[in-house]
C-alpha cells in the first residue's frame, strides 16, 4: 500500500503552521512528536505515519477556524472520530493535520415526541442510546465497536451493525448534519424531519468518508425499545449449509432483527475469550427476533422449522435475558477475541444473500491456495461479509500475501453481484480496487462531486479513489470549482 509523497515544504514550515493553528484554536493543538504517536494510525494498524500535527477542537466554530487556516496554508486535513476505522480511513500523511472530534460529545437536544436527538459528532455510538434509554428509546445502528466508535465516523463510513437487517444502517437513521467545508464554511443539511426538500445531499454526505467536509453535529432518529427480544443459536456442520439456511430464512419472508454467522475458528476464539456458551460446531448462526412474547414464539417457531430442514447439530433458544446478553456480548467481542490468535485483516465486502454458500466455498478455496487461514464472522442477514485473514506481521511477505488474498475475496464479492464495502468504507484498504467495481466514468462522476466540495483536494488525502488518479486530481488535473457557500438557501 502506497501513500503520496509528503510535501516537504509544508513539513519544513511546521512551526509556522502550528503557530497559526494555535492562534486560531487555542489549547487544541498537539505538535509534540511523542504525543502525535497516538494519531499515527487507526484500527488498520498495519500502516502508521505520524501527522504534522493534531487538533482537538471543542466547537463547530473552532473546527471552522482550523479548516480555514489549513485551507489558506494548503495543509491536508484528516478528519477523525475515535480512530476505529478498519479500512485506514483516518490514516494520516506526514504533511497532514489530524482533526479529531473527541472533545465534541454533547447531547444538544432531544425530542421524544418526534423521536429525534441532536448530538455533537464526537459522541460515541453506544452513548447515544445511553442518553435516551431511561425514556424507553434507543439508537438502532450498532457496530461491534459501538462502545468506542464516534457518530462522526459512523456517518463517514455509513456504518451498520448486527441489527441493521431490520433497522438499516446509518443512512436510514440519519436526519441531518452540521458540516464544515474545507473553506471553513458551516452548512446545515437536513434536520429534525422525516425528509428534506431538494437534492438528497444528506445521502451524499453519509458514506463520503470525510472527502466533502467535517461533520460536527448530527440529527439522529431514535426508536422506542421493543417489548422484548430473544436470540436462538443454530449450529451446523459447515459454513455452506449455514449460509444456505440464512438464504432460506430470508426467502421465506421472515425479518429477524439480526442474523449473524460465525465459523469454527471464530467460535473457538470467542468462546475462550467471553464464555458466551456457544456450541462447538463448524458454523453458528445467531438469529434474534423481537416483539411481544407471542410474536417472538411464533417467529422462532418458523425459523426453527426452516433450520431443521438443514439438519442442525444444535438449536437452542436463550433461556433468559442473562443468556441473551452473554450471546451478544460474545458476538460483540469477536474481533477482539480473534486478535488473540495473531494479526488479521478484516474485510467487509457485501454480497446477495443467495450467493452466501458459493462465496463461503470460494473463500475457503482461495484461503487454501494462499496458505493463509480465514475466519468468518459477519452480518449474514444482509450479506455483509467479514472474512478475517490471519497472518504474522513479523513474517516477511505475509502482510502483502494477506492483502493479495483480501483483494481476491473482495473481487469475488463484486463478481457475485455485491460491492467492496458494506460498512467499513474504502479508506486506503480498498481504494485501488475501486476500478474493479466502478468504470472510469463512474469514478469521474464521484470525483467531480469532490471537486465542488473540496476544490483543492485537501480533505482526507489518499483515500477512496485509486492513488494515481486522486494524486493527479490533487495536483491540478481538474479545473477548480467554486466551493459551497454558507449563505445559500437553507445553508446548502
Amino acid at each position: 500500500m502506497q501513500m503520496p509523497k509528503p510535501d516537504a515544504a509544508l513539513i519544513a514550515r511546521k512551526a509556522e503552521i502550528v503557530a497559526r493553528l494555535e492562534a486560531a484554536v487555542p489549547g487544541a493543538v498537539i505538535s509534540d512528536p511523542v504525543e502525535l504517536r497516538a494519531y499515527e494510525c487507526d484500527a488498520l494498524t498495519a500502516y502508521r505515519c505520524p501527522p504534522l500535527a493534531a487538533l482537538l477542537p471543542r466547537t463547530t466554530a473552532e473546527v471552522a477556524a482550523a479548516l480555514k487556516v489549513c485551507a489558506e496554508e494548503g495543509v491536508p486535513v484528516v478528519p477523525r472520530g475515535s480512530g476505529t476505522s478498519l479500512a485506514g480511513g483516518a490514516l494520516p500523511t506526514a504533511d497532514s493535520v489530524i482533526l479529531g472530534l473527541a472533545r465534541m460529545t454533547k447531547v444538544l437536544e432531544v425530542d421524544y415526541a418526534d423521536r429525534v436527538i441532536r448530538v455533537e459528532a464526537g459522541r460515541t455510538n453506544l452513548s447515544v442510546t445511553g442518553a435516551v434509554e431511561e425514556a424507553g428509546f434507543f439508537y438502532a445502528p450498532d457496530p461491534s465497536s459501538q462502545l468506542a466508535c464516534a457518530i462522526a465516523g459512523n456517518i463517514a463510513m455509513n456504518s451498520g451493525g448486527a441489527h441493521c437487517l431490520k433497522y438499516g444502517v446509518t443512512t436510514n437513521n440519519l436526519l441531518g448534519v452540521t458540516m464544515v467545508t474545507m473553506a471553513g464554511e458551516v452548512v446545515e443539511i437536513g434536520g429534525p424531519w422525516m425528509d428534506a426538500g431538494g437534492l438528497d445531499l444528506l445521502g451524499l454526505v453519509c458514506g463520503s468518508e470525510g472527502q466533502l467536509g467535517v461533520v460536527t453535529e448530527a440529527w439522529l432518529r431514535i426508536l422506542p425499545k421493543p417489548e422484548g427480544a430473544r436470540p436462538v443459536l443454530i449450529g451446523f456442520d459447515s459454513s455452506e449449509v449455514a449460509g444456505a439456511c440464512v438464504s432460506a430464512i430470508i426467502r421465506a419472508g421472515l425479518l429477524p432483527v439480526a442474523i449473524e454467522l460465525m465459523d469454527r475458528p471464530c467460535i473457538e476464539a470467542t468462546e475462550a475469550f467471553s464464555g458466551a456458551g456457544y456450541p462447538m460446531c463448524e458454523a453458528l448462526l445467531i438469529v434474534e427476533v423481537e416483539g411481544s412474547p407471542a410474536e417472538i414464539d411464533a417467529q422462532l417457531a418458523k425459523i426453527a422449522g426452516i433450520a431443521r430442514g438443514f439438519d442442525p447439530v444444535e438449536l437452542r433458544e436463550a433461556a433468559d435475558a442473562g443468556e441473551a446478553a452473554r450471546i451478544w456480548a460474545g458476538r460483540k467481542s469477536a474481533f477482539g477475541a480473534m486478535g488473540q490468535l495473531g494479526d488479521y485483516l478484516c474485510l467487509d465486502g457485501t454480497i446477495p444473500v443467495s450467493e452466501l454458500p458459493m462465496v463461503l466455498r470460494r473463500i475457503s478455496e482461495l484461503s487454501a491456495a494462499r496458505g493463509l487461514k480465514v475466519a468468518n464472522v459477519f452480518h449474514a442477514g444482509d450479506g455483509n461479509m467479514h472474512p478475517l485473514i490471519l497472518f504474522d506481521a513479523n513474517a516477511p511477505g505475509q502482510l502483502e500475501e494477506a492483502e493479495a488474498l483480501g483483494a481476491e475475496i473482495l473481487t469475488l464479492c463484486v463478481e457475485a453481484g455485491g460491492c467492496l464495502s458494506g460498512e467499513h468504507g474504502v479508506g486506503v484498504e480498498k481504494r485501488d480496487l475501486m476500478e474493479v467495481q466502478f468504470a472510469a466514468e463512474d469514478l469521474e462522476a464521484q470525483m467531480a462531486v469532490k471537486d465542488v466540495f473540496d476544490p483543492g483536494w485537501l480533505l482526507n488525502p489518499a483515500k477512496v479513489f485509486p492513488l494515481a488518479i486522486s494524486e493527479g486530481r490533487r495536483m491540478g488535473g481538474a479545473a477548480p470549482r467554486r466551493p459551497l457557500r454558507a449563505d445559500s438557501p437553507r445553508g446548502i
